[in-house]
């Protein structure tokens, strides 16, 4: 009985080997922080699944790219220890596919799995300025008694000297607000900084609003000229409105729609240097496929994306 190997892109031990590998693909089940609605844990195994029914040829480049090889590793199982043991689950697996030279992709769960991620790539390269496709900032200092919560994910990339490019925000707390108006965005505590009248955002974070994206024509040109030379991508799949996305755990109207996304995706995989990614956030919904599914292909056109330019 032929069956389809159960994981990312349904591929054959050829191409799924990790010692071969140019990608590696770590499903990360976690969503003990979430704020609003629960279930993004299912999220990494819905993704797989739907990846499977992914055409390997891409229309757009019109060419496979799954030959240079795809490994899917088991799932990272969740510290209950609390999110600050999560945090460094995530770094010690992570450290280990970046030590192995492979291209890192994170599939979430919720996005607080990102800083341990960055941090592992950091290891590698200390430059590094991340691109964040989200609805939400997601820069408190601290959200519901920690510091590594979903909703402090980018303040805690911040602490570790990146610079952020946030694309497609519209929900923004005033204390984000003040954090993105204070020249030095300083890393310490937000209630300490200045609230500082000033219409300039902080040189460490460049914020480009989904308004933005539909009203300024120059909005793609804005991120590649904010981003350094060395890249991370995170993509909070509620970045996408819900039209597109409708399975996530805070959705926000008025989001991006797939062609302004992958559009960006591949500018910035032409004209930098991307060095690890994830996608975060997908909670399934009952009966339907559409987030998932659209996770799944995003992923793909990542790795795409990065193979046209090698």
């Amino acid at each position: 009985m032929i069956t389809m190997p159960n994981n990312f892109l349904g591929l054959t031990p050829k191409y799924s080997n990790y010692k071969t590998a140019r990608f590696a693909v770590l499903p990360i089940p976690y969503d003990s922080t979430t704020s609003f609605q629960t279930g993004t844990r299912d999220g990494p195994a819905a993704i797989i699944r739907a990846s499977q029914q992914v055409e390997l040829f891409d229309e757009e480049l019109e060419r496979e790219f799954y030959k240079t090889g795809v490994s899917t590793l088991d799932p990272l199982l969740p510290n209950m220890a609390g999110p600050e043991a999560m945090h460094q689950e995530v770094l010690d697996a992570a450290r280990k596919i970046v030590r192995d030279n492979k291209f890192l992709i994170g599939l979430g769960g919720e996005h607080s799995i990102t800083s341990g991620l960055v941090q592992a790539v950091m290891t590698k390269h200390k430059k590094l300025s991340i691109l964040q496709i989200d609805a939400h900032l997601d820069l408190r200092d601290e959200w519901e008694g920690t510091a590594h919560s979903h909703a402090c994910v980018m303040r805690r990339c911040l602490d570790l000297g990146a610079r952020i490019v946030s694309v497609g925000i519209r929900n923004i707390s005033m204390e984000e607000h003040r954090l993105i108006r204070t020249p030095s965005a300083s890393a310490g505590p937000i209630r300490t900084a200045p609230a500082l009248k000033r219409s300039r955002q902080s040189p460490r974070i460049e914020v480009i609003t989904a308004r933005q994206c539909l009203t300024d024509d120059n909005w793609v040109d804005r991120v590649l000229n904010a981003l350094g030379d060395t890249v991370y991508v995170t993509i909070d799949i509620d970045g996408f409105d819900p039209s597109f996305a409708p399975g996530t755990g805070t959705p926000e109207p008025g989001g991006l729609d797939w062609y302004q996304v992958t559009g960006l995706l591949r500018l910035v995989a032409a004209e930098k240097k991307v060095v690890g990614a994830d996608i975060v956030e997908v909670m399934p919904l009952p009966g339907q496929a559409v987030t998932e599914f659209l996770a799944a292909r995003l992923a793909y056109k990542l790795i795409s994306y990065m193979q046209a330019r090698a």
